[in-house]
């Protein structure tokens, strides 16, 4: 069974840092493009950062350059989105998806998770 896994979603101050994860099972995130979006409340999903297969390269969205940082852990077939000086406008849920081509970032779509909330407030 295919599926996505999100975690490490919490409730942050702002200016903080936290760590979400991206577990696949069933399939491997090697020769996948992975994303992560995020959705607030009465908004748009948005496409928040991305990383292709074989190359690694990686691409952000313009709110968060410099903040957040894609990575991945093929031995863990595992995708991290490491999101540092967070802001109260950071808050929504954060979904990871994966795409069987490993080119399709920025939107990859074939697999989804279930979304991890990150709150960001004082």
């Amino acid at each position: 069974q295919v599926q996505l896994v999100e975690s490490g979603g919490g409730l942050v101050q702002p200016g903080g840092s936290l760590r979400l994860s991206c577990a696949a099972s069933g399939f491997t995130l090697d020769y996948t493009a992975v994303g992560w979006f995020r959705q607030a409340p009465g908004k748009e999903r948005e496409g928040v950062a991305c990383i292709t297969s074989s190359t690694g390269s990686t691409d952000y969205a313009d709110s968060v350059k410099g903040r957040f940082t894609i990575s991945r852990d093929n031995a863990k077939n595992t995708v991290y989105l490491q999101m540092n000086s967070l802001k109260p406008e950071d808050t929504a849920v954060y979904y990871c998806a994966a795409d069987r081509n490993p080119w399709k970032c920025p939107d990859p779509n074939d697999y989804w998770g279930q979304g991890t909330q990150v709150t960001v407030s004082s």
